[in-house]
């Protein structure tokens, strides 16, 4: 599992992941197709071939593993196992973890969720995970606190590119829903003036377009990471999270996965997508 590292924080950590090997994201999403199309049973075991794999070809080049935690729980104790592997595997290769769970609720509960991802010594700890806000940004204050604490970081779900997003996020027009959650986040940040960047990330959809400028959404005032999912098989460029991000994306890390993973399971295979991916950043 992840140790924590107080001194630096994980807004910090990625930071210098990001310049080392670059602003890229590898989403580990095994999902049955997939699974199929490498030759490997819909099983915890086919779970734990592919992520072993994913992270050996890609660690090396990316800042950043996403693992998505649905696709592991839909196998109960053993997939979830074959994920605590993972992460583990992780620490020893060097590359940070987002585990994509996607977590909110309130009170102990929500707690409970911050324990299990963020907790030093748990099995399920990550340098990060996906919290959702919509209980209200100030439900998350048990997982916002534990990571400050234990040098790990979120990332809270503000603008997503799905269609039924906006039914939410874009209530309120110039004072949306998305807009007071990246003011929140851009709040929450302040506690990390000192680092290169604050540990409170947000999730902004690659393809959101002209969403940010339609809402009037300052990105870039954050002071944190902003994971941008949708690059590669969903449609947006780097040239598009450029123009999407603005003056934001020093601080983007576009997440790539179905674009990737489609290579496998060959290792160099999944290096040359992931090497590609990366130039067009």
């Amino acid at each position: 599992m992840p140790s924590s590292n107080e001194a630096n924080g994980f807004g910090t950590r990625l930071a210098e992941a990001m310049v080392a090997k670059g602003p890229l994201c590898v989403g580990i999403d095994p999902h049955p197709g997939l699974l199929a199309a490498w030759g490997l049973p819909d099983s915890a075991q086919g779970l734990r071939t592919f992520s072993q794999t994913v992270l050996e070809a890609v660690a090396p080049l990316a800042a950043a593993i996403k693992p998505q935690v649905a696709l592991y729980e839909r196998h109960g104790s053993a997939g979830l196992a074959a994920l605590e592997e993972l992460l583990e595997s992780s620490v020893q290769a060097g590359v940070l973890t987002i585990a994509d769970a996607k977590r909110g609720d309130i009170g102990s509960t929500m707690a409970g969720y911050a324990d299990a991802w963020l907790r030093d010594g748990s099995a399920l700890a990550a340098d990060s995970v996906t919290l959702s806000p919509y209980l209200g940004f100030e439900s998350l204050r048990p997982a916002l606190d534990l990571a400050a604490s234990n040098g790990r970081g979120v990332f809270v779900l503000a603008l997503t590119s799905n269609p039924e997003g906006a039914s939410v996020q874009h209530v309120g027009g110039n004072e949306s829903v998305a807009k007071r959650i990246v003011q929140a986040a851009a709040l929450e940040n302040q506690r990390y003036a000192n680092e290169t960047l604050g540990s409170v990330g947000l999730v902004v959809g690659a393809t959101v377009g002209a969403a940010l400028t339609e809402l009037g959404i300052d990105l870039a005032s954050v002071n944190g990471p902003i994971l941008a999912p949708g690059l590669g098989a969903q449609g947006a460029t780097g040239a598009d999270m450029r123009a999407t991000f603005g003056a934001a994306y020093p601080a983007v890390l576009g997440t790539s996965s179905r674009g990737i993973l489609a290579a496998g399971p060959d290792i160099s295979a999944l290096r040359q997508a992931t090497t590609e991916t990366l130039k067009g950043l």
